[in-house]
């Protein structure tokens, strides 16, 4: 049992990029969910599919994103925000990645949502992982 679902999803995310395959699996949980929507909403990963397993849990398959050439469409995913030291940021110092060329997904009032969407709609949060 992991005490952190957040950070065994993204690095098994990672792992698996690394490794070249096609699909992950993760476990089920609420926040795991709305993670990967936000990823393939921002065409990080191409899709992703709850699926009911013996446990009751669950688990979340991830088809994950290439380039033509191969290359993984994640360069980088960091968790930022830990189990024992959680960070928090106004809208107004939510961080860069990259200069804006990657995002930073934010646990907020209204959901989980990226730091574009945190700024249009003035809020801030728990900034959960940094994604390039």
């Amino acid at each position: 049992m992991h005490s952190d679902p957040i950070a065994d999803m993204l690095t098994r995310i990672r792992n698996a990029e690394r490794s070249g395959h096609a699909t992950v699996t993760v476990r089920a949980s609420g926040i795991c969910q709305d993670i990967a929507g936000v990823l393939k909403s921002e065409g990080y990963i191409s899709d992703f599919d709850k699926i009911d397993d013996a446990t009751g849990q669950g688990i979340i398959k991830i088809t994950l994103k290439y380039t033509p050439d191969g290359t993984p469409a994640i360069t980088e995913i960091k968790r930022v925000s830990k189990t024992g030291r959680r960070i928090y940021s106004s809208v107004g110092d939510l961080p860069y990645v990259m200069n804006g060329m990657g995002i930073v997904i934010v646990t907020t009032s209204k959901g989980v949502m990226t730091d574009k969407q945190c700024r249009t709609e003035n809020l801030g949060g728990e900034v959960i992982c940094t994604v390039s």
